[in-house]
This record gives C-alpha cells, structure tokens and sequence, in this order.
C-alpha cells in the first residue's frame, strides 16, 4: 500500500540559475549563421588592438597611476592625499567637495596636481586622459567612488577587452569633444545621429571622400530627420522669392550651418581614432572601418531575424529574442542597442521589466548587461522597486566584479525567495512541465515545506498561479498535494 504520508522531500542545494537558462530548456536550437568575415583588408585582431592601446596609451597609463597612487594599499602617501582638501573619495582619485555638485568621477585639484607632477604632464592633461579612461571604461565610477576597471586589469592580455574598450570610447566621440559654442544644441544633436549615415558611407567607399560630398550626405539625412519629426514652421510663410533679385550664396542657409558642425564632427572622431582628415578628405582609419563594419553586420544581423527585432520597441524585441539561444539572444540586443542611444535604450528597457511578463523582466535585465557601464546610474535607482529590486542586485554586484556564479550572494533570503517565485513564474508561462519541475532545485531552502512558507511570506503577486501550476506538474502525488495546500491558503489569505 502506498503511503499517504506527506514527505518531507529534500531539495539539492545548487546555484541559482539564471532566467536566461529558461529561454535554453524550452526553445529548440536554430540554424546556425556562418561567422561574417570583415572587409578585405581589415588587419587582425591583434593588430587592431595594437593600434586600440596607442590611442588610449595615455588614458591607460593616468588609470595605472591611480591604481598604484590612491588604490588600497596603505601607506604614507595615501594617507597624505586623504588628508589633502576637496580630494572627496580617495580610493581611486574620485573627487567630492572641489568638483562641485554632479561632478562625479572628476579629479579634484590636489590630486590632479599630484599626477600631473608624476606623469610629468600638465594637470589639463591628467584631466582629458582621466575622463578618456573613464569613457572606455579604464576607470568606473560607482556612486562617489572611482576604482580601476576590469578592462584595465586585462590591458595587456586580452585583446577583445581592447577593442571593446576603445569601441566605447569611439561610441562616445560627442562626450569626449563636445559640440562648438555659439551653436545650437539641437543642431548639434542632429548631426550628430546623422554620422552614423556618414561613416557608414565613408566605410563603403573604402577610400578618401571629399568633406563637400559628406557635407551633402549630411545636409540630406539631417533634412530626413527633421522631416520624420514632421517640422513645420508655424505663422504665415513668405512669398516665393525671384531668384534674380537675391543673392545665390542666400539661396542655401543650411550650409552655413552644417558645414562647421561637419568639421567640429570629423574632428572630433579623427581625435579618437577613427578617422583622418586632410587636404579636404576624409578617410576611415582600420580600426574605425572594423568598427562601423561591426555595427553594420549586427545591424544586418537583427534585420535578418523573423521578428525585424531591431525596428521593434524593447518589449516586443525581448519577447522576440526568448526564443533564441543566449548568444543568438545577445547579438540581437548589440544591434538593437547600436540602432538607438543608450539613455534612451536603458529607459525602455527599465520600462519593459516593470511590466508583467516575468520572462521579459529577465531578459531585460540580460539586455542591460550588454549595455554595461552607461546603464549602472538608472539600474541603480530602480533597486528599491520590489519587483526589479533582485534584478537590479545581481546586475550591479556582476557589474561591480562578482563572479556571476556567486553574485546572487548579494542577495537576502526574501529577495532570493521573490526571484525564485518570479523565475518560476516566467517558466509556467513560457516553459515546459519538467523545466518548472527542474526548478525546485535552485531554491535557496533545504525543504519543501520550508520553501512554501518562504513563498507564502514574500507576497509575489503570482504565488498562487506559480503553486498551482508547481502542483499540476510534479509527479510525485504526496508533494503536489502541499504545494496545492499551500496554494489555497495563499489564495485564502493565509
């Protein structure tokens, strides 16, 4: 006879397992697509990293310095630049009082000073390679503190680290050399989500372009955009003018405009590398061809899948990219990402993990990791939001340098116990009976009924759903019927 006795069924303590495992159980394998191969011509890897480090040799070398200067180690010389006024965080030469509000990351005067002095450079120049770092991701700020980046510590082995750190540096040529004076900001904000059409012109050309031909590229896509926002001048419009009684050279005033923005522009991105421009040419240098090449074929990559991910907002690119495999699922968030700007990327983002689709919830999260460092400000302030709240945790503790295997440590047994609930959630959703079976083990708690006390204490709002569908799936009777149990006290209130 077969006991009904409910049983006390151990759970194996393993490692949490991510929400991106779902997508892996309960999807089938797609057709691989053969590895593009760059341009003919492109140098290697290595090359290109060689040619990566020269031009942020500088930005490298101020971020050694403040590792080895101001980095943890004790001794006379940190404590004196503790001591030193408006020196703020000390730890990596974050600067607090000096810098004024909003200034995070900058150097104070003390200690750019110091560096200057040691570098045998001007403090002007400590700034511009500190701030390069920072852009690269050489040196990360995290709140008031500025520490040594992990790019920094793979500087001189790893290749993918270099190019990936100068495609930042690259991506943020508009930061790193703002715009003219005098100008209009929403000028300069046209032009500059126009290069994107410019260089990728200037990369199929393969060669030099004359800056008058780009010139007439940018006047076109800029004339584009201001049509796509639909901008018609409001009040009476004048008459047709009699082209014999005005001037030719009045006849086009966006030229006068454009063109200095064009040069502060092919300036800006011939300063950090990606181009040169002489003798009224410009030409992409290797790294920047391989670098808009990239963007190019992952943009191709997107438009290519079933879903056109790439010209789809965040939640239905998420919903998209669950049933690819986590590196197919990765490539399409480098595309979509690279199609918009990065402030505005991470709000959609933030704005599809706070809907109800728990699957889309983690998969937004697993976006925002390849977005990386510019996320850290807005996932930071998401973390008191309940529902985002262990996403959030186990984004920053991976992105402050945890090993993703141990970084759910970070998290309480409340939050682990709502994630759980969450995960499980998305899997009766999206998944298989034996996946939601599958993931009992994860569970922090060491019993069953342990784990149903947990669940009915932390009131995730789909507990009695994620009960129910736990009882309908597991094989073993004596089990199903306490999670059922468990869900109808949850349902009761109890």
């Amino acid at each position: 006879m077969t006991s009904r006795i409910p049983r006390d069924s151990r759970l194996r303590l393993v490692r949490p397992r991510t929400l991106a495992a779902a997508p892996r159980a309960m999807t089938q394998r797609p057709a691989r697509r053969p590895a593009p191969r760059p341009p003919e011509g492109t140098p290697a890897p290595a090359e290109l990293a060689r040619m990566a480090r020269a031009v942020l040799a500088g930005a490298a070398r101020v971020a050694r310095w403040a590792d080895a200067t101001l980095g943890p180690a004790p001794g006379p010389r940190r404590e004196r630049d503790s001591a030193a006024p408006g020196s703020g965080s000390t730890e990596n030469g974050d600067s607090g009082g000096e810098s004024g509000p909003g200034a995070k990351g900058t150097l104070s005067d003390a200690i750019a000073q110091q560096a200057a002095t040691d570098l045998s450079l001007t403090p002007d120049q400590v700034r511009a390679d500190w701030d390069i770092a920072r852009l690269a991701g050489l040196i990360e700020v995290h709140g008031d503190t500025a520490r040594p980046g992990w790019r920094l510590r793979a500087w001189n082995r790893d290749d993918s680290a270099v190019l990936r750190g100068w495609v930042a540096f690259f991506d943020a040529w508009s930061i790193a050399h703002p715009g003219p004076d005098g100008q209009e900001p929403s000028a300069v904000a046209e032009v500059v989500s126009a290069m994107p059409q410019v260089l990728s012109f200037l990369q199929l050309s393969a060669g030099p372009v004359p800056v008058p031909q780009l010139l007439d590229l940018l006047e076109q896509r800029v004339t584009e955009l201001r049509t796509e926002r639909c901008e018609i001048p409001y009040g009476p419009q004048p008459g047709p003018v009699d082209s014999s009684e005005s001037p030719a050279e009045d006849s086009a005033p966006e030229d006068t405009a454009l063109a200095p923005l064009l040069d502060w522009a092919l300036h800006a991105l011939a300063a950090v590398g990606a181009l040169t421009c002489a003798d009224g040419q410009a030409t992409l240098t290797p790294l920047g061809s391989w670098a808009v090449w990239v963007k190019l074929e992952q943009i191709c990559v997107a438009a290519q899948s079933p879903a056109g991910n790439i010209e789809q907002g965040a939640e239905d690119m998420l919903r998209g990219c669950a049933q690819l495999r986590p590196n197919a699922a990765r490539a399409e968030y480098r595309a979509w990402l690279a199609a918009r700007p990065v402030g505005s990327a991470v709000t959609e983002l933030l704005a599809a993990a706070r809907g109800e689709d728990a699957l889309s919830r983690g998969l937004a999260f697993e976006a925002l990791r390849v977005v990386g460092a510019p996320a850290e400000p807005e996932v930071r302030a998401v973390a008191d939001e309940t529902p985002l709240r262990p996403y959030a945790l186990l984004w920053l503790a991976e992105h402050d340098g945890h090993d993703p295997e141990d970084a759910h440590l970070v998290l309480t047994r409340e939050e682990a116990t709502w994630l759980w609930v969450d995960t499980a959630a998305a899997v009766a959703d999206h998944g298989e009976a034996p996946l939601l079976v599958r993931h009992l083990e994860s569970a922090v708690q060491p019993t069953v009924p342990a784990l149903l006390d947990e669940v009915r204490a932390v009131g995730h709002p789909r507990t009695v759903q994620v009960l129910v569908a736990l009882a309908a799936a597991h094989p073993d009777p004596a089990l199903a019927k306490a999670v059922r149990r468990a869900a109808f006290q949850v349902h009761r209130g109890g």
